[in-house]
């Protein structure tokens, strides 16, 4: 995994400063339960049905009609977060907000 790799996840770090700056909690509530392969080759609908269904809640009453922000590096066609904020919809997330640092590709 990526996250392995560089010791690291660039969007965890960006979630736990924009808790800092904005003095709301962050809480570490998606995992990925379906590895898959990369995105970069794949169209927007392939990338979309590649990260169908890959993402659960560690603990899914945390989310039950609150707010939630999901938070990534670069959003390129959004399909993980679009997946990802399903999840959180599909288990009563009274909203989902998104924040990324950059967006590239056709959106």
């Amino acid at each position: 995994m990526k996250r392995h790799r560089r010791g690291y996840n660039q969007s965890e770090e960006f979630a736990k400063g924009l808790s800092e700056l904005l003095h709301i909690p962050m809480e570490l509530n998606l995992k990925r339960v379906v590895l898959t392969e990369t995105q970069t080759k794949k169209s927007r609908l392939e990338r979309l049905e590649n990260v169908d269904h890959v993402f659960e809640l560690i603990n899914p009453a945390r989310i039950v009609r609150k707010n939630s922000l999901l938070v990534d590096d670069v959003m390129t066609t959004g399909a993980t977060l679009c997946s990802c904020a399903n999840v959180l919809l599909a288990n009563h997330a009274k909203n989902v907000d998104l924040a990324c640092i950059a967006a590239g590709g056709k959106i």
